[in-house]
């Protein structure tokens, strides 16, 4: 059993951190519990380059990183955006191309770079319908994987409200039979897509978009399968419950664009509110950015819990940085978290003391009040207050803490199991 995150950007993308770069990658990952991470941005002619020099092909389509061991595996991905018109309409779409081999990564870059700059961000942006990147991709190698990225998102979603179609087939046209698997994004997570009828046949994945090390795994995909290039995509693709076992969420909730608002005027609204308003700010009078729950809402088929009989499990999960920061009292970049943290991590990587780690055996290294965040979390017992118009949402794992609660907490019951 592996953790895979597929989707994170480079050091050549905008807004991202300097060290997104492979060696500190590998090490976070091995931080985090990863076996298998993206890395993100292989269009750009630098950054390639640099992937070429540091990483080994294993012959199976996955990459070991050569100054390291292969607890951490690398898969050749990539963020396209296409920005474009379509049946009267702007269109902005985000889209994750995998691929097998620097061959076939060469292959697809000497197409892209006839139609854009390459080298203007590690995630380029193109003035061609989507659908052209699937053949492009395709052309290159029938193994590579296509798949939308963050599919509700309102400007660069494929299904998105502002910049989006209304189907899969609707974007895709004759190149939708190729089209697999769908990317959750923050903003949403697989109880929110089964929702879509549409969607029963395609695989829906999970990953962090990270833009920052320690981000990476925030969102993620829990597999039973070897760690092979070939059998993720086809385990994929086939939409393998024996074998995808799980995707790991951020809290919908949490996302940025969950609910409807204006963040000019501090207004966060649900799609019902944003209805009596007729989707105006009640206070300035301008558009609200309508929110995933709102797109959803138009064009859900089915009640809200609805669970299709061939639906891949999900799990809610908090990063444990967030678990600490609220358990101690302090914020997340402190010097008290992250030392917490780094010892935390250097007694079992994150994912092991978030999912698989008997509480009982978390005892001997975890304080009694992060020990409870992990219980709550585990069990998800918290409290959210929703995102909206590029404001992140907040977590509450101890919204009844008071002066009078001693900060370390109390004896918890720790009879409950691993989440694996």
């Amino acid at each position: 059993m592996f953790i895979a995150d597929f989707h994170i950007h480079s050091k050549y993308s905008r807004a991202t951190s300097k060290d997104m770069d492979i060696p500190t990658l590998y090490q976070w990952a091995k931080i985090k519990g990863i076996g298998v991470l993206g890395t993100g941005d292989f269009t750009h002619p630098h950054y390639l380059q640099e992937l070429k020099q540091r990483l080994e092909p294993l012959g199976n389509g996955l990459f070991r990183y050569k100054e390291g061991k292969e607890d951490v595996l690398f898969i050749l991905t990539t963020e396209v955006s296409n920005v474009f018109s379509a049946k009267g309409k702007g269109r902005r779409i985000h889209t994750l191309i995998f691929a097998p081999s620097f061959e076939v990564v060469d292959k697809i870059n000497h197409y892209l770079e006839k139609r854009g700059d390459l080298l203007a961000d590690g995630r380029p942006t193109f003035g061609f319908h989507v659908k052209e990147l699937v053949k492009i991709a395709l052309d290159a190698s029938p193994d590579c994987l296509i798949v939308p990225a963050h599919i509700w998102t309102p400007w660069y979603g494929v299904l998105g409200a502002n910049g989006g179609f209304d189907s899969l087939e609707e974007t895709f046209e004759e190149e939708a039979k190729h089209i697999h698997a769908i990317e959750t994004g923050l903003s949403s997570d697989a109880a929110m897509n089964w929702r879509l009828s549409a969607l029963d046949h395609i695989t829906l994945i999970s990953n962090s978009d990270a833009h920052s090390p320690h981000k990476i795994g925030r969102e993620a995909n829990v597999f039973l399968c070897p760690r092979d290039y070939y059998e993720i995509i086809e385990t994929i693709k086939k939409k393998d419950a024996r074998r995808l076992l799980t995707t790991i969420e951020f809290y919908p909730q949490e996302g940025k664009y969950h609910y409807d608002g204006h963040r000019k005027c501090g207004v966060v609204l649900s799609p019902q509110e944003t209805q009596k308003y007729n989707c105006l700010c009640p206070v300035c009078k301008q558009r609200l950015t309508v929110g995933v729950m709102h797109r959803i809402e138009s064009l859900a088929d089915r009640p809200v819990g609805f669970r299709p009989p061939n639906a891949i499990p999900e799990i809610h999960l908090i990063p444990l940085e967030e678990i600490i920061a609220e358990a101690l009292g302090k914020g997340v970049g402190t010097k008290a978290v992250q030392e917490e943290y780094h010892r935390l991590v250097s007694q079992a990587p994150e994912f092991d003391i978030l999912l698989k780690l008997p509480l009982e055996e978390l005892t001997h290294f975890v304080p009694s009040a992060v020990l409870e965040g992990i219980k709550r979390v585990r069990e998800e017992k918290v409290e959210i207050k929703p995102g909206y118009d590029g404001v992140y949402g907040e977590i509450k794992i101890f919204p009844e803490k008071s002066e009078t609660e001693p900060k370390h907490g109390k004896q918890i019951n720790i009879q409950q199991k691993s989440l694996f």
